[in-house]
């Protein structure tokens, strides 16, 4: 390990990172990427830790509490499917207001939470291996998720000429979201919430890619143009995008489909080899449609195109926008 850190697309986030990277110094190592990753005995092991926080990430009247966990801790196993890693068990600290009403039962709102944590967790064939329990003002989940990599995938790891794919199909949940916050949740078609519910973690198709050469991955949580902008940024090459190709939820347009952030999907460089016969075997494995979307290019940051007409690559979802 050297004392690096990864270079990160541009934003708000992303300028604070970059900062406390550097306050870090030597005490950071190899920070930046999906994982923190560890050599113990000839295996590697895989770490990272996402927080999930009321009126932020999730609310309560638009998610049952167990949705809530489960959604938490999706999100963090992601992290573990973009490394190519298989999850090993969840750590939790989960902060809980005391003056809310329980919800269902005479069940806690924690137990509702946790519920919907350990199936998550279970869905992958990982445990619930302990955590931390508070009261906050706000519901907080703070997933921490544990894994081992045979071949640990980065993001940095792109090249000139590599094909660059997507799992799945894109701005379901996105539409979900618009729905939601228009008053029309209680309309929304099973498929369609459970898109935005209940996110699979992308765990085998990660696995699958990391054994058939991919050279740089990373889950799509911020929209598809800004999580592209890190793997250019990390891997110093251009990525060029396509619009027509991205594979679209119904009803949902291209451009709306590369904004939608909180997709969970994979979006991953592979070698020039990797083919049509390559994304049919995937499918094949995985139930998944893989779809080719561009390349990798000489230069650096996102270029996209629809229908050959350049068109100006929507920003990825950012917790501290410019003013």
């Amino acid at each position: 390990m050297t004392g690096r850190s990864l270079r990160l697309g541009p934003g708000g986030e992303f300028d604070r990172l970059r900062a406390i990277f550097v306050a870090l110094g030597t005490a950071g190592r190899d920070l930046g990427d999906d994982c923190a990753l560890l050599s113990i005995g000839g295996r590697t092991l895989a770490i990272s830790i996402d927080l999930s926080l009321e009126g932020v990430h999730f609310r309560t009247d638009w998610l049952a509490l167990r949705e809530i966990g489960w959604r938490a801790t999706a999100a963090a196993l992601s992290d573990l499917a973009a490394e190519g890693a298989t999850p090993l068990g969840v750590l939790v600290s989960l902060g809980v207001p005391g003056n809310r009403q329980r919800r269902t039962g005479n069940a806690s709102p924690a137990v509702h939470i946790m519920a919907g944590v350990g199936a998550a967790a279970r869905s992958v064939g990982a445990s619930v291996l302990g955590g931390d329990l508070v009261r906050s003002p706000r519901y907080l989940v703070d997933v921490c998720v544990l894994g081992v990599a045979q071949r640990p995938v980065r993001r940095s790891g792109a090249r000139p000429g590599d094909g660059l794919w997507v799992t799945g199909r894109l701005g379901g949940a996105g539409l979900a979201l618009a729905a939601l916050r228009a008053g029309r949740g209680r309309r929304l078609a099973p498929a369609l919430r459970r898109r935005f519910a209940r996110p699979v973690p992308r765990i085998a198709a990660g696995r699958w890619l990391a054994r058939r050469g991919a050279s740089a991955m990373i889950d799509i949580s911020d929209g598809l143009a800004g999580d592209a902008g890190h793997v250019a940024a990390a891997s110093g090459v251009g990525v060029a995008i396509e619009l027509e190709r991205v594979p679209c939820w119904p009803g949902v347009t291209p451009l709306a489909a590369v904004r939608s952030g909180e997709e969970y999907e994979l979006l991953v460089a592979m070698p020039r080899r990797f083919g049509t016969a390559g994304a049919k075997a995937f499918g094949r494995a995985t139930g998944l449609p893989l779809t080719r979307i561009g390349a990798c290019i000489a230069g650096r940051g996102v270029r996209m195109t629809h229908d050959g007409r350049p068109i100006t690559p929507p920003p990825g979802f950012d917790h501290f926008p410019a003013q």
